[in-house]
């Protein structure tokens, strides 16, 4: 018996949901597409049922929060960002939160191929079958590469301002964090940053963190709640903070991995801000050797 079943809802409201989504991805696949007008309308559309105009008349202050024009986003503050990239992206982004906290973004049979939609146009790559639950976070979006048939549960953020992998068949569990960069001890401004790869079939866990520059093996799964600051090699089970490989699965090697931590050259580390282009130093020491 499998684990999930396979659900239908009405035909009718199926056929309408594939008809706007077809709909919008011609129109987001049209250069001529103006996307902040679009995500504002859509909007306004979802949120309250009402033409922009009408709303911009009646509700000026809620009207104007539904164009991406008139809102910053996180990752504009970052000098690690790519600008240009992310104004193409950005009304994208805003328009994702935004379905998110609505009716339809709260229903799977609409939400996941809508996320879906909108991966095609936001991540530099995404494979067949991608699916996506409700309130994930993105830092740019544009930095996310995503295999195929991948899983994403609910509120989980995925900081990929310096590049994340998600090969196929990973699997991110509720609330989990993966981050590409980190920050330095003794002067915040100094930001490195570190693409960080989840293997074919890896699985993050509930409320798990994965630290920037880590490598998650294919087949690897880190347990509930640890903390990863480096490589988990393939089929292991890492738990605890900091996370320690503790088991390893009953799995017969592989003649070859996808991503194997242990043979993997490490992906080079670029620092984000201007001011501080050399690598950071040690900045640390143990409280006992002074080390």
């Amino acid at each position: 018996m499998p684990w999930l079943r396979d659900l239908h809802i009405d035909a009718v409201a199926e056929g309408e949901y594939t008809d706007f989504l077809t709909s919008l991805d011609a129109r987001l696949c049209d250069a001529t597409t103006n996307r902040d007008e679009l995500v504002r309308d859509l909007l306004a559309y979802f949120t309250y049922g009402r033409d922009y105009a009408v709303l911009r008349a009646d509700a000026p202050i809620a009207a104007l929060n539904l164009d991406p024009r008139n809102v910053t986003l996180e990752a504009e503050y970052y000098a690690a960002t790519d600008q240009e990239r992310f104004a193409r992206v950005k009304p994208l982004l805003w328009l994702w939160k935004g379905v998110d906290l609505t009716p339809a973004g709260q229903n799977p049979s609409f939400g996941i191929p809508f996320r879906r939609v909108l991966a095609q146009h936001v991540f530099a790559r995404v494979g067949e079958n991608f699916k996506c639950w409700q309130n994930v976070e993105f830092s740019v979006g544009y930095n996310m590469e995503v295999g195929d048939h991948v899983v994403v549960h609910r509120h989980v953020l995925l900081d990929d301002i310096g590049g994340i992998e998600l090969q196929d068949g990973a699997s991110v569990s509720d609330y989990a964090n993966i981050y590409s960069h980190t920050h330095s001890v003794l002067n915040g401004p100094d930001v490195t940053l570190r693409k960080t790869i989840i293997g074919r079939g890896a699985r993050i866990t509930y409320h798990s963190t994965i630290l920037a520059g880590s490598v998650v093996s294919d087949d690897a799964m880190i347990a509930t709640g640890a903390l990863v600051r480096g490589d988990v090699p393939p089929h292991a089970i890492a738990m605890g903070v900091p996370a320690r490989v503790t088991r390893y699965k009953v799995r017969e090697p592989r003649a070859e991995y996808g991503v194997d931590s242990r043979t993997r050259a490490p992906e080079p580390a670029r620092k984000a801000n201007s001011d501080y282009p050399d690598p950071t130093p040690v900045q640390t020491r143990h409280p006992q050797s002074g080390e």
